[in-house]
């Protein structure tokens, strides 16, 4: 049986600087060579929170432009060996973003920032460690949580972005688009939309 939550889409994050230290190339080669199985369900080849997800490295906390991109030409690769678990595409009314999620968790949150940036943000359950640093968060983020930043398009009403989480691991983003014409008066004459 599929159990789906819908999840609140936040806007008003308190945390504006939360990433601010960058997720380096050979940091993470270093943090992938430990081994753990953990770190490679999040961050290995195929999730959505790999900073190699669009074929060559880059952090995951900063902003990327998915919807400017083809899913089938960006993910050609990894969907010809079987390891992509990330989906998006377009229709009239809507971006929908699909990925599976890195093991159960009920941690998963969703920030739109100002408008412009969809932030997916999760903790590690099996990596949470007693901090010595109050915020984690500007410290090596990547030990303790994930997140993809992703740009919105021009036309995303960003204040209907609804989230939905399926069996604790399917996580769907759906981004309505701003309709160019709305009919907003009684006798059906069709007015532009500001």
């Amino acid at each position: 049986m599929t159990s789906c939550l819908k999840l609140e889409v936040q806007t008003e994050d308190q945390t504006p600087h939360k990433w601010c230290i960058s997720l380096t190339e050979d940091e993470f080669k270093r943090l992938l060579s430990q081994g753990n199985p953990t770190v490679h369900k999040v961050f290995g080849e195929g999730s959505l929170f790999s900073p190699l997800l669009f074929g060559k490295f880059f952090d995951p906390s900063d902003a990327f432009p998915l919807w400017d991109f083809e899913s089938d030409r960006l993910l050609s690769n990894l969907r010809n060996s079987g390891k992509s678990s990330v989906d998006w595409f377009q229709t009239n009314q809507a971006y929908v973003l699909k990925a599976e999620l890195p093991g159960k968790t009920s941690n998963v949150q969703i920030y739109v920032e100002t408008g412009k940036i969809v932030e997916i943000f999760g903790q590690l359950k099996l990596l949470q460690r007693e901090s010595q640093n109050k915020d984690w968060r500007s410290c090596n983020w990547w030990e303790y949580a994930y997140v993809r930043m992703l740009e919105l398009p021009e036309d995303a009403d960003w204040r209907r972005i609804e989230a939905y989480l399926s069996n604790d691991t399917a996580l769907e983003i759906r981004i309505p688009r701003k309709s160019l014409y709305t009919d907003t008066s009684a006798d059906g004459v069709v007015k532009k939309s500001e």
